[in-house]
C-alpha cells in the first residue's frame, strides 16, 4: 500500500492550501491517519493527527488547520487556513494501527510528501 498526498503549493501568508492524501490501490482502513511536517533543518513533527474517537493537533496549528477523514475513501485531509511562513515544510501523510504512538515518527506507511511554502 502506499499513499499519495496532494495539495501543497506556494501560498502568501494568511492563505490557505487543503491538502489531501489517499491510499494507491487496496483500501486498508488505518486506525489512525495523520499529517506530520519536516522544515529544512529540523526533525519531522507531528502536525495533526485523527482517528474515530480522537483529534490530536501540534499547539503551533490549533485554531488555524483542521484533520478530517473520509472512512469510505480511507482519505484524510488537512485545511490549513492563516498559514504563516513558519508552517514552511514538506508534509507527509501517514497512517498506521492504534497501537504505534503518534508521537513516532518513523513508524508506519508514509505517503512521498507534499511541500508547502508560505511567503511573507
Amino acid at each position: 500500500v502506499q499513499l499519495q498526498a496532494s495539495g501543497g503549493g506556494l501560498v502568501q501568508a494568511g492563505g490557505s492550501l487543503r491538502l489531501a492524501c489517499a491510499p494507491s490501490g487496496t483500501i486498508f482502513s488505518a486506525a489512525i491517519m495523520g499529517w506530520y511536517r519536516q522544515a529544512p533543518g529540523k526533525q519531522r513533527e507531528l502536525v495533526a493527527s485523527a482517528s474515530r474517537s480522537n483529534t490530536i493537533y501540534a499547539d503551533s496549528v490549533k485554531g488555524r488547520f483542521t484533520i478530517s477523514r473520509d472512512y469510505a475513501k480511507d482519505t484524510v485531509y488537512l485545511q490549513m487556513n492563516s498559514l504563516k511562513p513558519e508552517d514552511t515544510a514538506v508534509y507527509f501523510c501517514n497512517a498506521r494501527p492504534s497501537s504505534v504512538p503518534v508521537t513516532d515518527v518513523r513508524l508506519g506507511i508514509w505517503g512521498q510528501g507534499t511541500l508547502v511554502t508560505v511567503s511573507s
